[in-house]
């Protein structure tokens, strides 16, 4: 997704395009809607046909990175026959790649947001989505030994996999290196600790670790 594809106006990908091109040329949200869709040209009903608010929109454009990143991935006919970890893998260098693609927008969008953690409430679609993806790599994942433990409480699992995500998102931000290459090392590094911790540690303690992590680094 990216904020100079525009389709037709009447469509929620149109509409997300057009605040995002409007935020980046402004470098400021919008006083109304009202405002925003008499410069677009756009009825107000059009506008609520898919947002209820700005508000909305911001978490609706987090939930089209995370829907586009999964569209992707399964068109790799080779993808459901990867491991957990390659998945995740493939999940995260997906993902980071189509918000290089928008990451004007990401850097305005999150400028203001000091604890991603805690108080992002843009995020949060993406957080419950990204979670349930998490959660079908437990259920629906191969059957070793680890899984088996894993699978009575995934959503311990998902929720250390969101942290690792906030905690790379934060990274990303940061990177200043070419072609953001600190942050794909990043993610090899921390998803296969993580996945190599799991065979050999109590999950709880990965959960912990993680949010020790994020609080020294990120608050």
């Amino acid at each position: 997704m990216n904020a100079k594809n525009t389709k037709t106006k009447n469509s929620e990908s149109a509409i997300i395009s057009l605040y995002m091109d409007y935020v980046l040329k402004e470098e400021k949200i919008p006083k109304s809607v009202y405002k925003f869709c008499q410069l677009n040209n756009l009825e107000e009903e059009e506008f609520y046909n898919y947002f209820g608010s700005f508000s909305g929109l911001h978490r609706a454009i987090w939930t089209k990175f995370f829907d586009s990143t999964h569209e992707l991935m399964k068109k790799n006919k080779e993808f459901q026959g990867f491991s957990n970890k390659d998945k995740m893998l493939t999940f995260f260098f997906s993902f980071f790649e189509l918000l290089a693609l928008n990451r004007s927008y990401i850097l305005f969008a999150l400028d203001n947001e000091r604890n991603l953690l805690r108080s992002s409430a843009q995020l949060k679609t993406l957080r419950t989505r990204f979670k349930e993806f998490a959660t079908d790599l437990i259920i629906e994942g191969s059957a070793d030994a680890t899984i088996k433990v894993l699978r009575k409480n995934p959503g311990i699992f998902s929720e250390g996999a969101w942290i690792q995500l906030v905690v790379l998102l934060k990274f990303w931000i940061d990177d200043d290196s070419p072609g953001f290459e600190k942050t794909d090392m990043a993610i090899e590094k921390s998803v296969n600790t993580v996945f190599e911790l799991i065979d050999n540690s109590p999950i709880e303690r990965i959960l912990d670790l993680s949010k020790f992590l994020y609080k020294e680094k990120f608050t």
